[in-house]
């Protein structure tokens, strides 16, 4: 009798907190919602669809980048041509997925190629990136 007291004062009690949820009951936060926004979009230009930061500036791949898990540029490469950043929770959506980098950051990648801005480009749309070596291709949807 006296276990069955005990296990009615526990649930009237467990009851009075969720009734009072809302009520100054000490309601934790929801969680945050997942990131669902892609890292880049694809614009038209007359050379053909190209990708780009959300910022618009032009994104571009690094032909030495194959193995679809990491990159290839590295150290003083990265002051020409600047990886895009992932944060550490970044998770994959759609083509686009997270690489961890030789130093421990994140970058994006889409359809597992690495993807990178350029110091050249200077404002939305620019693709002054593209002549400085063979080695380095404007990302496209196709690539």
């Amino acid at each position: 009798m006296f276990r069955f007291v005990i296990a009615t004062a526990v649930m009237a009690l467990s009851a009075g907190h969720a009734l009072a949820n809302g009520h100054g009951g000490g309601e934790a936060p929801p969680p945050k919602p997942e990131a669902t926004t892609a890292p880049a979009k694809v614009i038209l230009t007359k050379q053909g669809p190209k990708l780009v930061d959300l910022k618009g500036m032009t994104l571009y791949i690094y032909e030495r980048d194959t193995s679809g898990k990491t990159s290839s540029c590295n150290g003083k490469c990265t002051e020409s041509w600047v990886p895009l950043a992932a944060t550490a929770e970044a998770k994959p959506i759609g083509d686009f997925t997270v690489i961890n980098r030789e130093d421990g950051s994140k970058m994006w990648a889409y359809r597992y190629r690495p993807l990178y801005t350029s110091p050249a480009d200077k404002a939305p749309g620019d693709a002054n990136g593209n002549a400085t070596t063979l080695q380095w291709r404007v990302a496209r949807p196709d690539n």
